[in-house]
């Protein structure tokens, strides 16, 4: 598990086992449609304080090459969907937080 390439699902986990969580694996369904395709490149943002974090800590557990994490998103929204698991830990992931280059 790398700092900056496939850092891995243990931020994920945690924010699983938080008293506060709310599920928002859905979003994955609908990036999974983008992939190997010409809208493959795409920028998730939202103002502050509105979850980027753990959006980018669960793309980076759902799509990074890592030990199988499949149990984190069972009985999650995604699990729902068919062929949900197509592109589990299928790819390289490359995290680089900007607010950490600035400083």
């Amino acid at each position: 598990m790398g700092t900056y390439l496939n850092p891995g699902s243990e931020k994920f986990a945690m924010m699983l086992n938080s008293a506060i969580y709310v599920d928002k694996t859905a979003m994955l369904a609908e990036l999974n449609m983008l992939v190997r395709t010409a809208q493959r490149y795409l920028c998730v943002s939202r103002p502050r304080r509105f979850g980027k974090s753990v959006a980018t800590d669960m793309l980076c557990a759902y799509y990074g090459k890592d030990a199988d994490c499949r149990a984190l998103f069972e009985g999650r929204a995604i699990s729902s969907c068919d062929d949900w698991d197509r592109y589990l830990g299928q790819f390289d992931v490359v995290y680089l937080n900007i607010a950490d280059c600035l400083g």
